[in-house]
């Protein structure tokens, strides 16, 4: 009987833990689902208990199949070989879902950090594609503002030389005015020079008019012998 007893508070640890493993899967199947970056508290606390959970199954398994071995009646033992590879084939189809579920999550995260890392990217490559646009303009301004200035600077050179040019001719004028003025001032001091230019002047006007006179009377008799 004690062996019995036994056998029953070990079927009924192995019934309780995997009640206990079928209600730790729903709680675990949740977390397929948009999983975060990195696995929450509740995540890595509940595969925890999964492992733990079926590591005690393996224990209370492993203590059912030693003591059906130690069973003497053969009908009970084939009611418990049944009971025990019942439990061992419910064990292992746990362990498959617990492996199932886990590479699923990880399957999932992976996904979503993909996804995260792209749009990242694609954030990352706007944003310098507008920082670069940004800066295009600005250097484009900036060469523009730079033309504008050297346009400026070449055409106060040209002012400037054009006024210098300017300042010469009119210095040169008052120099040639000044000049003429002494010259005249000289002549009128010398006896006599004022003379002599009003005769060569007389002498060039009837130069001018006899040289006229002649061109005229030269130009009838063509007229004239026509």
């Amino acid at each position: 009987m004690s062996s019995s007893g036994t056998w029953a508070q070990f079927r009924q640890q192995a019934r309780s833990l995997e009640s206990q493993t079928e209600s730790l899967f729903q709680t675990y199947s949740s977390f397929t689902s948009d999983p975060p970056p990195k696995p929450t508290a509740e995540e890595t606390s509940t595969e925890a208990s999964l492992q733990d959970v079926l590591s005690r199954r393996e224990t209370v398994v492993a203590a059912l199949a030693r003591l059906l071995d130690s069973e003497s009646s053969v009908n009970s033992s084939a009611a418990k070989l049944q009971n025990l590879t019942l439990h061992r084939s419910t064990l292992a189809d746990h362990h498959r879902e617990f492996t199932r579920l886990k590479s699923s999550i990880a399957d999932s995260r992976n996904r979503a950090n993909l996804l995260y890392s792209v749009r990242n990217d694609i954030n990352a490559f706007h944003s310098a594609s507008r920082l670069e646009e940004g800066r295009s303009e600005a250097d484009y301004m900036l060469d523009e503002r730079t033309r504008i200035d050297h346009s400026h600077n070449i055409a106060d050179s040209v002012l400037s030389q054009a006024y210098a040019i300017n300042a010469d001719f009119v210095e040169q004028r008052t120099r040639l005015m000044q000049i003429n003025r002494r010259a005249m001032y000289a002549a009128s001091q010398i006896p006599g020079v004022n003379t002599i230019i009003n005769k060569i002047n007389t002498r060039k006007k009837r130069d001018s008019v006899i040289m006229a006179s002649l061109i005229s009377f030269c130009f009838l008799m063509v007229l004239y012998f026509r």
